[in-house]
């Protein structure tokens, strides 16, 4: 049982748990990220990851979007792996993380999340 960080509603986690949607994981998502600095370090490098991936189509840069993949998860892991101190859910939800990176920027430059 985690407590949901930004809500405080309790979530019941089961092995081998399913998540059928992005918004149905999210809340999982978020206490996975407690940590303030790794929440940072992820609003860093998805924005940064973005605007490269933005210049590269504006100039054809082919070559620079590997580097979106190194940037984005690079910071998200070290805020994971040295602050976090938690496993990246990642790489057991590939698609609802890559999916609720998003989510949690919206929220934090909205002010839903702290920043």
């Amino acid at each position: 049982t985690l407590l949901h960080p930004h809500k405080m509603v309790e979530i019941t986690l089961k092995h081998g748990v399913r998540f059928s949607s992005a918004k149905e994981f999210y809340p999982f998502y978020l206490t996975q990220h407690r940590n303030r600095t790794c929440r940072r370090l992820h609003f860093v490098g998805t924005t940064s990851a973005l605007s490269l991936a933005a210049y590269a189509f504006m100039t054809g840069s082919w070559s620079l979007l590997p580097l979106c993949l190194v940037i984005g998860y690079g910071m998200a892991w070290i805020g994971h792996f040295f602050f976090e101190k938690n496993k990246p859910a990642t790489f057991q939800y590939p698609l609802f993380s890559f999916i609720c990176d998003f989510y949690l920027i919206r929220d934090m430059a909205t002010g839903e999340i702290k920043f």
